[in-house]
């Protein structure tokens, strides 16, 4: 387990600070659809949201996931971390690997879910913010086994 961050560098005011799971279960990743109203509607992602403040990254993982999918999950490792501009909002995005422990996911903060494999990863459309992490990912076999 690592050990708890609350960021290190602060980021820009008004830049949103958002904690992703990179869930992997029998060489699957769990990804997740967004309301088709929310920002990046219909879009696919990796499941975590906004962190609250003085709340570690880590802990903002386990209630997003909690509350997005009813599952409880092991927080392992920072394996990326990003900072993106949209034109409407800036975002700082750090993905974990974690790896699923109890509870099957079920849709109940987000529209979808999935588990793939990572042949599958292009054929969804993720937001633009997660190109170097989709890159990663595609680029790194090691982290879908193991767990």
């Amino acid at each position: 387990m690592t050990q708890p961050t609350t960021g290190g560098q602060s980021p820009a005011p008004g830049v949103i600070e958002v904690a992703a799971g990179l869930v992997f279960r029998e060489g699957k990743l769990l990804i997740t659809q967004r309301y088709p109203e929310a920002h990046q509607g219909g879009r696919w992602e990796f499941p975590g949201g906004k962190r609250d403040p003085h709340e570690s990254y880590e802990a903002c993982l386990r209630r997003e996931l909690k509350e997005e999918l009813g599952i409880e999950i092991e927080v392992q490792h920072l394996v990326e971390s990003i900072s993106h501009q949209y034109p409407e909002k800036a975002v700082l995005l750090k993905f974990y690997r974690c790896a699923w422990r109890r509870h099957e996911p079920r849709t109940l903060g987000c529209r979808d879910f999935r588990w793939i494999t990572a042949e599958d990863l292009s054929r969804f459309e993720f937001p633009a913010a997660d190109a170097r992490l989709l890159d990663t990912l595609r680029r790194r076999p090691e982290l879908w086994v193991g767990t």
